[in-house]
Parts: C-alpha cells; sequence; structure tokens
C-alpha cells in the first residue's frame, strides 16, 4: 500500500510562522478552521500588545482582584508550574523586564519597524531583579487572580507551546488522523504519526532553509522546542536584544548556549526545559540529564552538545 503524504498549512499567528500538518489530506480545511479559532482565544487572552486581552486587563488592575477566563486561568497556572518546575528560571513576572528591553509591542511588528528601540540609558542602568512569581495569586477553583501591585506578567514562555499542544490534541481529536502543530518551531504532535514518523529540522532558527547547519530528528508522540537567543532578536539602546530575561538581573541573559532543543511528553514541557537551559547554562546538561530529557545544546562557536537519548549527529 502507498501512503499518502501529509498535507501542509502555513500561516503567520503570534508574530510567526506558524505550520499545520494532518496525515489525512481531507481532514486539512476543518483542522486549519479548529486550529484558527483556538489561536484566536489564547491570542485574546493572553497578548500583551491587544488592550482589549485579559493579560492587559490584569497588568493594569494595579493589585486589584480580577476574574479570569477559563482558558486565561488555565495559562496562568501552566506559568506558574513553569516557574515552579525550573525554580524561578522561567518566571512570567517578567512583563516588565520586556518592556524596558524594547520589546513592547507584537514581535512582527518589531521586526518590520528595524530600527532602534530607544536611546538614553542602556538597559542595565533601568533593570534589576524581576518580582518573581510568588508574587502571583491564582485561585484556579474560582478563576480569580491577583498581582502584587505593579508586577506585568508575561505569559510568551508558555503560552505558545500550550496553544501547540491544545491545537495538536484538539485537531486528532475532532478529525482523527495524526497532527503536527509548529508555533515558530515550538512542535506538537498528536493522533497516529505517518509510519517514518514526523522528520523535524533542528536549527537555530525554524524558518531556515532546509540546507541551514542543524540536524533532522524524528518524533512520534509528545512535542518538540527549541529556544534560542539568536533568532528574535532587536536593538534598544544600541545594544542587541533578545527576548530571554534572566530573572536575576532582568536582561535578556548571556548564556553560553545560543540555543537549546529539547524533547519531552509534550510542547509545553519542551519549552519550559529549553528556555530553562539557555538560563541555567553550564549546569543546563546535568539538570536536563537528571530529568531524562533528550535535548541538544549549541554554543556561540556552533560546537553540539545532547544528552542522553538525543540522537548523534
Amino acid at each position: 500500500m502507498t501512503s499518502v503524504a501529509p498535507a501542509m498549512d502555513t500561516f503567520s499567528v503570534f508574530g510567526t510562522t506558524a505550520v499545520l500538518l494532518v496525515t489525512e489530506p481531507a481532514a486539512l480545511p476543518r483542522a486549519r478552521t479548529l486550529a484558527d479559532a483556538e489561536l484566536a482565544a489564547v491570542d485574546l487572552a493572553c497578548s500583551r500588545f491587544r488592550p482589549d486581552s485579559e493579560l492587559s486587563r490584569l497588568n493594569g488592575s494595579n493589585g486589584a482582584l480580577t476574574a479570569a477566563s477559563e482558558l486565561f486561568t488555565a495559562l496562568i497556572a501552566e506559568a506558574l508550574r513553569a516557574a515552579e518546575l525550573t525554580d524561578g528560571n522561567v518566571d512570567p513576572t517578567c512583563g516588565q523586564a520586556l518592556v524596558a528591553a524594547g520589546y513592547d509591542r507584537d514581535f512582527g511588528e518589531l521586526k518590520s519597524a528595524g530600527q532602534d528601540r530607544a536611546g538614553g540609558q542602556p538597559i542595565a542602568a533601568r533593570a534589576g531583579p524581576i518580582p518573581g512569581w510568588r508574587r502571583v495569586w491564582l485561585d484556579a477553583d474560582r478563576h480569580l487572580v491577583r498581582l502584587d501591585h505593579g508586577v506585568q506578567l508575561d505569559l510568551g514562555a508558555t503560552a505558545k507551546a500550550w496553544a501547540a499542544d491544545h491545537c495538536a490534541e484538539l485537531i486528532a481529536a475532532t478529525m482523527g488522523g495524526g497532527v503536527l502543530v509548529s508555533l515558530g518551531g515550538d512542535i506538537a504532535v498528536a493522533g497516529p504519526p505517518p509510519p517514518d514518523g514526523w522528520q523535524v529540522r533542528v536549527t537555530d532558527d525554524h524558518a531556515a532553509a532546509a540546507d541551514a547547519p542543524g540536524q533532522t530528528v524524528t518524533i512520534r508522540s509528545g512535542g518538540l522546542a527549541t529556544s534560542s537567543t539568536t533568532v528574535r532578536t532587536w536593538t534598544t539602546a544600541g545594544q542587541r536584544m533578545h527576548h530571554i530575561i534572566d530573572p536575576a538581573t532582568g536582561e535578556p541573559v548571556r548564556s553560553c548556549w545560543r540555543t537549546v532543543s529539547v524533547a519531552a511528553g509534550t510542547c509545553t514541557d519542551a519549552n519550559i526545559a529549553s528556555t530553562a537551559s539557555i538560563i541555567r547554562g553550564e549546569a543546563a546538561i546535568s539538570w536536563l540529564d537528571q530529568a531524562a530529557l533528550p535535548a541538544r545544546l549549541v554554543r556561540h562557536d556552533g560546537r553540539t552538545f545532547v544528552t542522553t537519548g538525543w540522537p548523534a549527529e
């Protein structure tokens, strides 16, 4: 029997490129409709760049107790889980730090602006440790949340990967067949994979050409995520910036790793681990090994290291 190649659709979302693959080509239009609805709901819940989002309302609440939708509650809970799992390495209270670094608009707009985001003092003169995730109070059962006065959330470290997981699960459950959802390189799969599995090219930039330096790996379940300091970048006050904040300094982290890719049971867990690894630096390899998470770590000079379970290049 001849197998049919997965059908693919690509589109823009969250300031990045999304890829949707399904093993049943006839299911692609309906799968895209389901993905669009799910992603629109996530954007309305937690976009830092929409004045009508729940996140913007919460960030402007001045410490008041705020009602949250079921979706927004789940997204905040996931961000707090990430902080707890990583001992605060991946912390959602970095919103103000990102603004100070110049990340004050959707990245697609930031990139198209193509100019220095701010003058005046270097970011180091404006930065400091972020408030910390324990200054967020969440009652998940009653859908209530409160931020200590002045705390600003950003859910970017978990929301995109969470959305990939939920899109893949929803489409597979609704349409049947196998599904791969990639949101800016955060990849989730669900349902039965193709006979040879899902072939994924792992590089610094998910949008790079197929011949870019990297490695092709196969996944059949769960998720794979890549965090990098080389792709989502801009310039502020003459300094090159990226989006991964070191909670201890409030500045973009200075890591020995330029890129870390991790495979895990979900895309969300993979992304939590890859982001934390960038922040942990040298200690990431032993941490990943202890957690039994296959990973590929790339230094700035291009040298590559892998943890147990990741295929050799």
